[in-house]
């Protein structure tokens, strides 16, 4: 693994909002940190509503994770564009995240353990 990434499951039970809808529950969710960055929580897609996502046109490449895609949110208000990430094949170094989810913390999302 990169030398200042790291992956390990999270612990509990965590829930994703966004609008006002339960996206997904999950108890496989893993934390990655990296660096000086925030954690990350990283859901199963399997644990996710997909119907919520839209695939985005938008990608972008991360030197030690490799090229992730995005996917907006689509809630009843209005749609949270390129609010979602996944690394569907990343790195070997970090090859435990792929295909999982990660959302961006922001007003209409809500990440939390419950």
């Amino acid at each position: 693994m990169a030398d200042h990434i790291d992956i390990r499951r999270a612990e509990g039970t965590w829930s994703i909002r966004a609008g006002g809808a339960i996206l997904g529950e999950s108890t496989e969710a893993l934390e990655l940190r990296e660096g000086d960055y925030p954690p990350v929580i990283y859901f199963p897609r399997d644990d996710i509503a997909m119907a919520f996502l839209d695939d985005s046109d938008t990608h972008s490449h991360c030197p030690h994770k490799g090229d992730a895609r995005y996917f907006s949110v689509v809630t009843k208000s209005r749609t949270l564009k390129d609010a979602v990430w996944s690394y569907e094949n990343p790195k070997e170094a970090v090859s435990a995240i792929a295909g999982y989810l990660a959302f961006y913390p922001m007003d209409e999302i809500t990440i939390e353990r419950i």
